[in-house]
């Protein structure tokens, strides 16, 4: 059962049901950027927000960016789109198939790791596309021990159970949506059957789960990273560390998870409300975050930005009337923040999103 602030963000959320078209897309927008750099930012992507938002909206590539983290954004891209397509299918169960083709899109090709063991001893293993694991997976926790996964040999069987189970709780209705997600989310991370790709594939079957319930489709944000492991690790203390007790946790064990999932899904839940329904000059959005600044003049900076973005600080001056210095700063602040950016040709791209 649902938490009761959980049910009354879902109840505001369903109230403003359908949305506009042009509500939908913006939501659609900022959703795509917002999951995919957080997804891949977790596990160390290097794009900036606004260097993601560029590349997945208009196929742009801006300034210094690593060829694979370029291409595992844009994976990742598929792999939402993918996973939204498959979650409307509601008279189709989950099979193991769409989990190692979702797995496949996203590592693209099978690829070997080389590494450095102490001593200098060189070692190298392949990383299997599409395909589980072949070789055990583990863990160093922030606290120095050793966390190991399910080992390859019984991952197929657990995998088999997880999504058997999963399609016989949907079907009972034994679970609200939202703890079958965080349950399901659990026992995936304790399997983590695949040699790479592990979270950002639980993270893309959670929000698979929560779309074919109608669920608003949530983000991990990569700058709560700390607190979603920790409300993992607390858990797998409830749980024990054998991958079989975790392949087959209870809500009642993973209550720190259950409640750190839950509060996640109320509160994006209540920032998508407020993005659809707060129209102000003066609100802004930048990666989940509802920002509103002490002064108008940074929205009057960013409005004439969206006007020309090839704007003067004379222009800037007149529709502010602010001095030039003080622009400078305000300007530089924006740009600090990750809001704003030189184009390169004398331009600028403006990244926070008006409510407007």
């Amino acid at each position: 059962m649902e938490s009761k602030k959980l049910q009354v963000a879902l109840e505001k959320w369903n109230a403003l049901q359908p949305l506009s078209e042009t509500d939908k897309y913006r939501l659609s927008r900022k959703f795509s950027v917002d999951f995919n750099y957080n997804s891949n930012h977790i596990e160390g992507n290097t794009l900036t927000y606004g260097q993601t938002e560029l590349l997945l909206l208009f196929g742009k590539v801006i300034g210094e960016a690593d060829v694979k983290d370029v291409l595992d954004m844009t994976a990742s891209r598929v792999c939402l789109k993918m996973t939204v397509a498959e979650s409307v299918r509601n008279d189709y169960p989950l099979t193991q198939n769409f989990i190692r083709t979702l797995h496949h899109t996203l590592l693209r090709e099978d690829y070997t790791v080389y590494r450095t063991l102490p001593g200098g001893v060189q070692t190298s293993y392949v990383v299997h596309a599409g395909q589980y694991k072949t070789r055990p997976n583990s863990v160093i926790t922030r606290y120095g021990d050793r966390f190991d996964y399910a080992s390859p040999e019984e991952t197929p069987a657990l995998m088999a159970e997880l999504v058997d189970w999963y399609n016989q709780t949907e079907q009972d209705g034994s679970l609200s949506p939202a703890d079958l997600t965080i349950l399901f989310h659990y026992r995936y991370i304790r399997i983590h059957p695949f040699e790479d790709g592990n979270g950002r594939i639980a993270r893309l079957l959670m929000n698979y789960i929560l779309s074919r319930h109608g669920y608003p489709m949530i983000v991990v944000r990569s700058r709560l990273k700390r607190d979603y492991l920790e409300a993992l690790h607390k858990a797998d203390l409830k749980v024990g560390s054998e991958p079989s007790e975790g392949a087959k946790a209870t809500l009642k064990q993973i209550k720190p998870f259950q409640k750190h999932m839950t509060d996640l899904m109320e509160h994006e839940i209540e920032m998508d409300t407020l993005f659809v329904t707060e129209k102000s000059s003066d609100v802004w959005w930048y990666d989940g975050q509802r920002i509103k600044f002490r002064t108008p003049t940074y929205s009057k900076i960013l409005y004439e930005l969206l006007e020309d973005s090839h704007p003067t600080y004379a222009s800037l001056q007149k529709a502010t009337g602010v001095n030039r210095s003080a622009l400078q700063k305000m300007v530089q602040n924006l740009i600090k923040k990750g809001y704003v950016e030189r184009d390169g040709e004398g331009g600028w791209r403006v990244f926070i999103t008006s409510s407007m």
